[in-house]
């Protein structure tokens, strides 16, 4: 082994470094290979453009350019051999860590935003102007802030951006992102709905090669803070929030049987589910052509009048019913032949149209473990309706009332309250000699009480499908708990709710943007599927949170003087976090970049 002493020129200056080579033989004769880097280069700045490349790579999945490093420095001269190192003489005892971001969340859901091409979409569909940040990057940073559960453009711009590594990611100060931009990237984003949902159906197939023979439909709803009196479509109406005291607007989504969102519209808050069913329909048509798909949907979406229209367009439909059906088909429901089991605790047979209609069928289940629910369900209410008449009943025998209008009101707010138990149960009023009430006698519905105690855990499918496998009907249908799971996930994690914006476009805008991140938020669980790691999005993204980018700061000795140098790194993730980028195949940066080199006063 022997040292080497070289010299570079840089921008006119000479520098000189030293390397530790080895004498080897080849095929091809002796050369000399260079062991380790000894000497030192002075500081030479990452061109933005090669980290941003390198970045870029490993967001999409790409291999990165040789040798290139996204916090790291390149050689002198930008050549792609591995850099030389770089020695300084350090003082331990004042070593420190500043400027923690999270960077592990944003990250992933950078990743997320790229591959699905959500970038070059909004670049091909946004004109620049004369802006000072891209509007695709303001999309990207509302849509990640989505993903990361921040409810409000205040929010994002006064603490959550500062609080992330977007700054170094995106290469966006923190100044320049502030409430005003984000409501203006919010009015940009609203105009591209049609193209970005058109963009996601295409990703779907092609990524995961996912079919749409089978649409999932339903609806939520979402209320505002405050009084939204300049939306037309905020109204009170039946809240899945338990917030009747609100506005609200409804929400219809429509979703592959994974679960992947392809489309949504926006209703008025009063409007009945029941309603918008031809509406979602004749928009998904126009948009994605004809074709003769399996709707699948709720009772809650099922009229006559639905049903024919459906029948006229020729498409299939596999959809649940009111429990008053069932009384057709109560023979049925007693007969103990013709069940087959779907699943342990589950049963279903195939029935045709009471009416003898040929192009219907249906398919009548019940579970036990759901029997089980409801019958304590009807039971608990039960009580505590008797509970309540108990007490009218008490307070009436001590002080009997010659005006039985309060009293029968108050009989009908319990009512109300619990009108599964109050069907089963008939309150009366007693009289005494001066006609005044004096007591509540309760009387149980004998009918009523053996028909409910029949038909706990029984519900009727209705479909004009060929399919003749009563299971395989069930199954289909039971997919529309995909849609209800990404309603949960939009309300719980992402921030759908509460609404806090007044005006008619932003409010379609902020459902837009929680829309966009439920989309990477489902792509993650396709991705987590297809690597083997489940489908639990929320502990995969906990657990990828725990990353940091830090500003390690190093006090050092260069002679008579004194300098702080401060790099920033990407904290190296647990081995357990570890090995789940890696089973994505999602690489991190791995080199330390040098922000900044300071020198202090002369040492005394």
């Amino acid at each position: 082994m022997f040292l080497r002493r070289h010299r570079k020129e840089v921008d006119g200056e000479s520098y000189e470094y030293w390397s530790l080579c080895q004498s080897v033989r080849t095929a091809q004769g002796p050369r000399q290979k260079i062991v380790a880097t000894l000497g030192k280069l002075e500081e030479s700045a990452v061109p933005a453009a090669a980290e941003w490349a390198e970045l870029e790579a490993l967001l999409e999945g790409r291999t990165p350019p040789p040798r290139q490093l996204v916090f790291g420095e390149t050689a002198a001269g930008g050549e792609t051999a591995e850099p030389a190192a770089r020695w300084e003489l350090v003082d331990v005892r004042g070593v420190r860590v500043e400027r923690g971001r999270d960077f592990g969340a944003v990250y992933l859901g950078l990743a997320l935003w790229r591959r699905l091409g959500l970038h070059t979409l909004l670049e091909r569909l946004i004109e620049p102007g004369e802006e000072e940040v891209p509007w695709p990057v303001v999309a990207a940073v509302l849509t990640l802030a989505r993903l990361d559960g921040q409810r409000s453009e205040l929010g994002i711009a006064e603490h959550w951006y500062q609080t992330t590594a977007l700054e170094d990611l995106l290469g966006v100060p923190a100044a320049q992102i502030n409430r005003d931009r984000l409501y203006r990237g919010l009015d940009v984003l609203a105009r591209h709905k049609d193209a970005l949902c058109a963009h996601l159906l295409e990703k779907y197939e092609s990524w995961f090669g996912v079919q749409f023979e089978f649409l999932l439909y339903d609806v939520t709803s979402t209320f505002f803070e405050g009084q939204a009196a300049d939306n037309e479509k905020a109204a009170r109406g039946y809240s899945r929030d338990s917030r009747s005291d609100c506005p609200q607007v409804c929400i219809g989504l429509v979703c592959t049987p994974e679960g992947l969102p392809l489309s949504y519209e926006v209703f008025a808050g009063n409007r009945a589910d029941v309603t918008t069913v031809e509406e979602i329909v004749a928009h998904m048509e126009k948009k994605y052509g004809v074709a003769e798909r399996v709707w699948v949907m709720d009772r809650g979406m099922v009229s006559e009048e639905n049903i024919e229209f459906l029948r006229a367009r020729k498409a299939r439909y596999l959809v649940g019913t009111p429990k008053s059906q069932l009384r057709k088909f109560e023979a049925a429901l007693l007969d103990k032949e013709g069940w087959s089991e779907v699943q342990p605790g589950l049963e279903a047979k195939l029935l045709p149209h009471p009416d003898g209609a040929g192009q219907e069928q249906f398919i009548l289940c019940r579970s036990q473990a759901r029997r089980e629910k409801e019958a304590a369900m009807l039971a608990r209410q039960r009580e505590r309706l008797c509970a309540e008449f108990a007490k009218i009943d008490r307070a009436l025998q001590r002080k009997p009332q010659r005006e039985a209008e309060a009293i029968s009101r108050r009989i009908g707010r319990w009512q109300g309250r619990y009108p599964a138990a109050a069907k089963l149960l008939e309150a009366t009023l007693e009289r005494d000699a001066e006609d005044r009430a004096c007591g509540l006698r309760v009387a149980t519905t004998v009918d009523d009480g053996q028909w409910a105690a029949q038909v706990h855990g029984a519900y009727l499918l209705r479909t004009n499908c060929t399919e003749q496998d009563p299971a395989q009907l069930w199954r289909w249908y039971m997919q529309l708990t995909q849609a209800e799971a990404a309603f949960r996930t939009a309300k719980s994690d992402l921030g759908l709710r509460p609404i806090f914006h007044q005006n008619a476009r932003r409010v379609e805008a902020h459902i837009q943007v929680c829309f966009l991140a439920l989309a990477l938020w489902r792509t993650l669980e396709m991705w987590m599927q297809s690597k083997g790691l489940g489908t639990c999005a929320r502990r995969l993204l906990a657990e990828v949170a725990t990353i940091k980018s830090v500003d390690v700061v190093l006090p050092v000795r260069r002679g008579e003087q004194t300098a702080e140098l401060r790099l920033r790194v990407v904290a190296k993730p647990e081995k357990r976090v570890a090995e789940l980028l890696a089973h994505l195949g999602l690489g991190l940066p791995t080199r330390a970049r040098i922000v900044a080199d300071v020198v202090q006063k002369m040492a005394v």
